[in-house]
């Protein structure tokens, strides 16, 4: 039967300003980085997307190099798109980036003007789409111009191939300087996409102040820290895990056993508080502090319904955030 969305989607998700911009963000986001490959279960993953709708996560995030094989998420997204979401387009925002090696030789990586412009072509044609709403450069370049990256950004909003732009995993002076060449050229950064956690939190270092400054929105990306905060590795490594293969992000030598204690601890409070301890983990991400929205990921649907429901309770004592302080520390309690 055709796919229509849920009704009363809009009636639970919170939605945050992004930056000092028009938008709102839902504070959850639903990224695209695995599930939606070539090697994965196109009805899985087209589940997964009608569930975050229908729960109103209207933000699908992608990139280039997303599958495998590269491009296969994007395919898969534009196949979602054409039987279930076009008729929503405008209630989506849809965003992918290039920045990561995407084709042979040497105009298929990093970030000079040939390379981002030649790989939004692609993904527009993958996904079917007239425009993405927003664009990314995906990392820095450390030997094209900052200008002439800045510039292909400015130029693809003009071109009307995108209707905001971004970055990501930039460090705090190359992201100012990014903003403020966006900024002369008259297209501002909407937004810069880093990776942030309970366990990660390396943006509190200077870059979350900055980009508060600049007017730039956050959105934060692993916020359960590729499943080790969830209850997912309580109890060890699990053999069919992400960590017990071969993932080049996640491994068995990444989760130490004083990280599982640590894991373990943040358990028993979210226990405390009434929440798993994903619900926790992503209810810290996206509570009062200058985060539009976290961005996970999903491999079933029960994982979208429970993720959401982390937004009934943001609402943290100065002890527990203190205590997370300590806890994420090695401190203990």
């Amino acid at each position: 039967m055709p796919y229509t969305a849920n009704e009363k989607r809009y009636n639970g998700m919170i939605y945050n300003r992004c930056g000092k911009s028009g938008i709102k963000l839902p504070a959850i986001s639903l990224g695209l980085w695995h599930n939606y490959g070539g090697q994965d279960v196109f009805e899985n993953g087209r589940a997964i997307a009608r569930a975050a709708f229908d729960a109103g996560i209207t933000h699908f995030d992608l990139a280039n190099n997303y599958g495998p094989p590269y491009g296969s998420a994007e395919e898969s997204f534009g196949a979602i798109l054409k039987k279930d979401l076009a008729p929503y387009r405008d209630e989506l925002l849809i965003s992918t980036k290039a920045g990561y090696d995407m084709w042979p030789g040497p105009y298929g990586d990093w970030g000079s003007k040939k390379y981002l412009v030649a790989s939004l072509d692609q993904s527009l044609r993958r996904m079917g789409l007239d425009y993405v709403d927003i664009f990314y450069h995906h990392r820095p370049d450390p030997n094209t111009p900052l200008e002439e990256t800045m510039a292909a950004l400015d130029l693809i909003v003009r071109q009307g191939k995108a209707l905001y732009v971004g970055i990501s995993n930039y460090r705090e002076p190359e992201a100012r300087e990014a903003a403020a060449i966006l900024k002369r050229l008259g297209t501002p950064c909407l937004i810069h996409q880093a990776s942030y956690s309970i366990l990660d939190r390396w943006i509190e270092d200077g870059l979350l102040n900055a980009m508060n400054e600049e007017g730039v929105g956050i959105i934060g990306f692993v916020p359960l820290a590729q499943g080790v905060l969830t209850n997912r590795y309580l109890d060890g490594i699990p053999a069919d895990s992400r960590a017990a293969g071969h993932s080049r992000f996640l491994n068995k030598d990444s989760i130490s056993e004083s990280k599982l204690a640590i894991v373990r601890k943040l358990n028993e409070l979210a226990a405390q508080r009434g929440q798993s301890l994903a619900q926790m983990a992503l209810a810290w991400v996206v509570r009062e502090g200058g985060i539009a929205s976290a961005l996970i990921g999903a491999s079933k649907v029960s994982q979208i319904e429970e993720n959401v429901r982390a937004l009934d309770n943001l609402t943290f004592t100065d002890e527990e955030l203190q205590l997370i302080d300590r806890i994420s520390r090695g401190d203990g309690a």
